[in-house]
């Protein structure tokens, strides 16, 4: 067993105080969200660290681990793992142990909450009203949730979650997911069956994506994807950028091929002034806090400082 007094805890990105402070409690901990910003200091101080605590803006490459001689611990404050070097931890038998369930909840009401938004039309009406206008009939054409087909492309913990939501809505629910066998359990309980993907782009009335960024999904939704989608349909994408083609995406609702979308995550972030987004009507753009709520933080947090904590005891 660890020394927990000798244990070195760094964490570089924002996370609950009360779980920073179960930390302290217990280990020599160095909380500075200013880190991520500070390569060199980061490198630094991971030096003789134990365990280093990340959302995903630290880029945890082959270079930072080798810095880090000590490292055995690498908690995550929410799931994607895209900002880890996996292979380079494997090499040097550092456990990766990501916050799985804990924000799920408010990304499920994320994806729910926007694509309302979208469907109904009516919420930018305010400084209208406010000034003595009265667009009653433009507005009276939105659409209601319930009745629509929700389409979960990747059916993990997040996945599932937005799943439950959405039948509790009155939506029905379609799911592709690439890594479920057709004879999983899953699909029964999320009453429904495995589809295609192109299924699925062609028959939700909203596309809703949980994957992570791989090879294999960069790029997933793409000019062609888009055009497959239903041109009143809704995108909503809190997994990863890179995952949709974003000069497509503004071509497609720039054109009225698509009816609206809401995107929090992007290929570079922060997203870029000038980017093909800007200025495209129907669309919701948030800066990838679709799983950062005061309650999920707390959870999440909670959860990694626990999970650390417990690894790093258990060291020999």
């Amino acid at each position: 067993m660890a020394d927990a007094l000798s244990a070195r805890v760094v964490i570089s990105e924002f996370m609950d105080a009360a779980a920073v402070r179960s930390l302290e409690s217990r280990f020599a901990t160095l909380y500075d969200p200013t880190l991520v910003d500070d390569r060199g200091a980061l490198e630094a101080q991971l030096a003789d660290a134990g365990a280093l605590i990340v959302r995903n803006r630290t880029q945890v490459d082959a270079a930072l681990i080798a810095a880090a001689r000590q490292l055995k611990i690498i908690g995550r404050l929410g799931v994607g793992l895209d900002n880890i070097d996996l292979p380079a931890c494997e090499a040097r038998a550092i456990q990766v142990i990501p916050a799985t369930g804990a924000n799920a909840g408010a990304v499920a009401e994320y994806v729910i909450g926007t694509a309302m938004l979208l469907l109904r039309g009516a919420y930018g009406s305010t400084p209208d009203v406010a000034n003595g206008k009265w667009p009653r009939s433009a507005l009276s054409q939105g659409r209601e949730i319930a009745g629509k087909t929700l389409g979960v492309v990747g059916l993990g913990s997040i996945g599932q979650s937005t799943g439950r939501l959405a039948r509790a809505v009155g939506m029905r629910v379609i799911g592709f997911d690439a890594k479920i066998a057709a004879d999983d359990p899953v699909w029964i309980a999320e009453q429904t069956s495995p589809r295609k993907f192109e299924e699925v782009l062609r028959d939700a009335d909203v596309v809703t994506l949980h994957v992570p960024l791989t090879a294999e999904t960069r790029g997933l939704i793409d000019a062609r994807g888009l055009s497959l989608m239903k041109p009143d349909a809704i995108l909503i994408n809190t997994s990863r950028g890179g995952i949709v083609d974003e000069a497509a995406l503004a071509t497609a609702l720039k054109s009225g091929k698509l009816r609206g979308a809401a995107i929090d995550v992007f290929d570079t972030e922060p997203l870029a002034a000038g980017s093909p987004l800007a200025g495209c009507p129907h669309l919701v753009l948030t800066p990838h806090i679709a799983g950062v709520t005061q309650e999920s933080n707390t959870r999440v947090s909670s959860l990694i400082a626990e999970k650390v904590a417990a690894a790093l005891l258990s060291q020999p």
